[in-house]
């Protein structure tokens, strides 16, 4: 292993398949209509400015640990497990442009009514700190999302009366929450599970 290598790191909770279809479906959509207020077919996403993820792409993230030494892997992985605790049912909310001023990604929110999951998240964001010499780095307070499509910074989108689709009625309760390891390419990101561990049922 060369000196000083790392790996990109995050967690997450994974919706179930046939939700990130349905998203991933929607966020197609949205291309298309992006497409057509910019002059062209709406049936063709493929210059709207919009590169939709492919369902198996799609993940709630808990906590981005960003570049880590590859020497904490062993320890976060272990750590995992302490980190699970019951999450209720969520579901699908608005669009989301992130960031708001120089939108780079389209998501969508993800609404948690008994907190379940935001407790999850400060949960797992203590355990992991103390099991390595990670901090969190964003300051701001937790908000649940799932992106379902990246997006160039000039990307025009429609006028006020050319609304985008409206966003699936979906609910899930997720089942597990796992470490990735992210590989970043030309053509997007490809995601490796590291260690994963299921989620207590919540009440």
């Amino acid at each position: 292993m060369p000196h000083g290598a790392t790996a990109r790191l995050f967690v997450a909770v994974d919706p179930p398949l046939q939700v990130c279809a349905e998203l991933a479906s929607w966020a197609r959509l949205v291309a298309g209509v992006v497409r057509s207020a910019r002059g062209g077919r709406r049936d063709d996403s493929s210059h709207s400015g919009i590169r939709p993820l492919e369902a198996d792409s799609l993940h709630l993230t808990v906590c981005f640990l960003g570049a880590r030494p590859m020497g904490e892997i062993e320890g976060l992985a272990a750590a995992l497990a302490e980190c699970a605790a019951p999450v209720g049912e969520l579901s699908v909310g608005a669009p989301l442009l992130l960031p708001p001023r120089r939108p780079r990604a389209l998501a969508v929110e993800i609404r948690d009514p008994s907190g379940a999951l935001a407790r999850l998240q400060a949960q797992t964001v203590r355990i992991l700190s103390a099991a390595s010499g990670w901090e969190p780095a964003e300051r701001r307070g937790f908000r649940a999302h799932v992106t379902v499509a990246r997006m160039r910074a000039e990307t025009r989108w429609p006028a006020a009366d050319q609304p985008l689709p409206p966003t699936p009625r979906l609910r899930f309760t997720p089942q597990r929450l796992a470490l990735y390891r992210s590989w970043l390419a030309p053509a997007g990101a490809s995601y490796e599970t590291v260690a994963s561990c299921d989620l207590a049922p919540g009440d």
